[in-house]
């Protein structure tokens, strides 16, 4: 059976070269988050991040798309380097409150040769799985350890955001709170978040933050058109839409099911409120239940978003200026709202506070 490895990096080129201009001078925080939208390769650009400190020729190029990788980088590239470690939401493991090291790191290498078997490409985590405080112990007790095989490691922990401290024990939580703040010389530590505002404060704190933007059209073409990708995704016949509609995020085409689906409910409230109708809004307000804010609610804000900008660039195409700052005015609306999702609030609630808010704009 072939190697896998992971696919191509597409876009973040500015990002990349501002990361990797850091690494060269040494001036590049021991502990980073990367923030950003969902889906746009946050996790990907950290794990490029680790490749460029693990290897050790200094003639590769890491802005270049054909670059020859050296034996050490042919290992970070396959996640097979031992000084290389990718942790992410999980599911609890059943069986036991306080799971063993061991069986943290098994769960998590078989979950990280799921996502390698689609070259990298793989499905946001379910809302029952989080980074539990089994798998903090299992982070902070592999960061005490030397490096195996380069001069230092790395730690890449996506959506760092569901990482749960409240279980009665705080001495691994707060371990991993030094280890952030007080880096071993050796290590580096980058985090990833689609919702920075829903970061413990207290790893907020202690990280330097920097952000991942959309790719841009010439990019997301790109990304589509690259054969070692393009056969891992189906669109079923939808690929010109689904590309425009996910507004530079590669990961809503791997998630093309759901992204359709959160497109269509994205419709109908911006229909509801467009609609004279007041019962109408009710109506779209009350479909979105009465818990789980995140999610797919989430989902269905990110795909209005992605609406409205589109609205927005069509109408000022077409000069009409009042529909176009309606609707960039709107999209504002839109971001507070995914700001207080990231808490525990009702989606109904917040919904139908929303579409209050756009029926004045977007009529």
């Amino acid at each position: 059976m072939p190697t896998r490895h992971l696919l191509p990096l597409h876009g973040h080129s500015a990002l990349r070269a501002r990361l990797a201009g850091a690494a060269t001078r040494g001036d590049l925080p021991s502990s980073l988050l990367i923030e950003g939208p969902r889906g746009i390769g946050k996790q990907q650009i950290a794990l490029w991040l680790g490749q460029l400190l693990l290897c050790e020729d200094p003639e590769h190029d890491f802005l270049a798309r054909a670059a020859k990788p050296c034996p050490q980088c042919k290992l970070t590239r396959s996640l097979q380097h031992p000084d290389l470690h990718w942790f992410f939401p999980r599911p609890r493991l059943k069986g036991s409150s306080d799971p063993d090291l061991d069986d943290i790191r098994e769960d998590v290498a078989d979950a990280i040769a799921g996502r390698l078997a689609n070259g990298g490409l793989y499905e946001s985590p379910g809302g029952d799985e989080g980074i539990y405080i089994a798998m903090i112990r299992a982070i902070v007790q592999t960061a005490a350890l030397a490096p195996a095989m380069a001069r230092r490691k790395v730690f890449v922990i996506g959506d760092a955001d569901r990482m749960v401290s409240q279980e009665g024990s705080d001495q691994a939580a707060n371990a991993f709170l030094k280890l952030l703040e007080e880096p071993l010389a050796d290590t580096n530590v980058v985090l990833t978040s689609s919702e920075p505002g829903a970061l413990l404060p207290t790893v907020r704190s202690r990280v330097i933050s920097a952000r991942a933007t959309p790719l841009s059209d010439a990019e997301m073409k790109a990304f589509v058109q690259d054969p070692a990708i393009g056969p891992l995704l189906d669109f079923g016949g939808r690929t010109t839409d689904l590309v425009k509609a996910a507004a530079g995020a590669p990961g809503r085409l791997v998630e093309h099911e759901a992204w359709s689906a959160a497109l269509d409910q994205a419709t109908r409230v911006l229909d509801a409120a467009s609609a004279p109708d007041r019962g109408r809004r009710a109506r779209a307000a009350l479909s979105q239940g009465a818990s789980g804010a995140r999610g797919k609610f989430s989902d269905m804000l990110d795909a209005l978003t992605s609406l409205l900008h589109e609205r927005t660039r069509s109408a000022a195409a077409r000069g009409e200026d009042a529909r176009a700052r309606g609707a960039a005015q709107a999209i504002a609306v839109v971001e507070r709202t995914k700001e207080l999702a990231t808490g525990n609030v009702n989606p109904q609630l917040l919904t139908a506070a929303l579409l209050r808010d756009l029926a004045v704009l977007v009529r």
